[in-house]
């Protein structure tokens, strides 16, 4: 059943809902961020919708309602974050059309071309036949030639002009599908963008029989974190680390922001072992800085992350990739966190 929020938000009962559904998410702590608010107002107001469905489903579970969650119910469920996927899903498929389109219309001038060159020859052969119907006859096609070759010059400078057009909007349209695939507050990649190129890396490892890795990481303690300096500065460590994660993604490598303080890095062609080590250095190098609040100049202290690092074994799913990763990372967390550890093979490593 479809709900009008927009309608909710403007009625007499307005405030009423909003409150319920600040206090509901007080109530499970969950942050009140925008798109949680839309979210839990559907959970307070709209008892039947989808959405709260989904919600009570989650609470039934006892699973923690994290940005992750709240993303996932929202991309099924609310329209303007569904329908902004498809837009883009629309957008690369519109720009392979026009290179289609394009690639029609080149091989379309150069048969014209040929054409005109293959009558202008017959044109030439016949002439030497010195017999006046075949001239006049000639002379007729020639003309048609000439009108055909003026006609199609005219088209070639107006699809000239169509083309440049067309590759202006395929650029625009390509800006906006890297924008609506970055995450704003990190400028690393965005969840949509991880789940795409999981699955490639996944697709080519195994046409290919080539190795992969994927790790996932958390910034530990976070939620505490933020419940003491705030969510201002909560985004200033979200950023800080987000900007060591992103120089991991060096050539092939690909660095996302997997939701709230969780980070992904898919390593195509290497294996595990490669990327723990990297992984190693990166969370040293998070835990050897001590933050400062920007607006206060308080010490923050030293923040620190646990990874869980799988390999792509023959015949995984993306899903199942991303299963031993998760399984890899709560290892690092229940055997204290500030470590990385390797899914199937109890490996694991931490700061002294």
């Amino acid at each position: 059943m479809a709900t009008d929020i927009d309608s909710i938000l403007r009625s007499p009962k307005a405030y009423d809902w909003a409150r319920k559904a600040i206090e509901a998410m007080e109530a499970h702590r969950v942050w009140p961020t925008a798109l949680n608010f839309e979210l839990w107002l559907h959970y307070v107001a709209a008892k039947d919708s989808d959405v709260a469905a989904e919600i009570n489903t989650v609470l039934k579970s006892g699973e923690a309602f994290t940005d992750q969650v709240g993303e996932k119910i929202a991309a099924q469920h609310l329209p303007a974050v569904k329908l902004s996927g498809e837009i883009l899903d629309a957008g690369k498929s519109l720009s392979e059309e026009l290179d289609s389109v394009h690639r029609a219309i080149e091989s379309a001038r150069e048969s014209s071309e040929a054409y005109g060159q293959q009558l202008a020859t017959a044109s030439e052969s016949l002439e030497q036949q010195d017999a006046a119907a075949v001239r006049s006859m000639v002379e007729n096609l020639s003309v048609a030639t000439r009108k055909v070759r003026e006609e199609n010059q005219a088209l070639e400078s107006q699809l000239a002009d169509t083309t440049d057009e067309l590759g202006r909007l395929r650029e625009h349209l390509e800006q906006v599908r890297r924008d609506a695939m970055t995450d704003a507050l990190t400028n690393l990649s965005n969840r949509k963008a991880f789940d795409e190129t999981l699955a490639g890396t996944c697709a080519n490892a195994e046409a290919r029989k080539e190795p992969a890795t994927l790790a996932v990481i958390d910034i530990d303690h976070f939620k505490v974190f933020n419940d003491t300096w705030g969510h201002q500065t909560g985004d200033q460590v979200i950023r800080y680390v987000a900007s060591v994660i992103g120089r991991l993604a060096e050539g092939a490598r690909f660095a996302a922001r997997y939701g709230g303080e969780e980070f992904a890095v898919i390593f195509p062609g290497e294996k595990s072992h490669h990327a723990f080590s990297v992984l190693e250095t990166a969370r040293e190098e998070i835990s050897s800085r001590i933050l400062k609040r920007r607006s206060t100049n308080e010490d923050l202290g030293a923040i620190t992350i646990s990874t869980g690092i799988a390999e792509h074994q023959p015949g995984d799913t993306p899903a199942a990739l991303l299963e031993r990763a998760d399984g890899a990372l709560y290892a690092s967390k229940r055997a204290g966190r500030n470590r990385t550890t390797l899914a199937d093979k109890g490996s694991a490593s931490r700061a002294a």
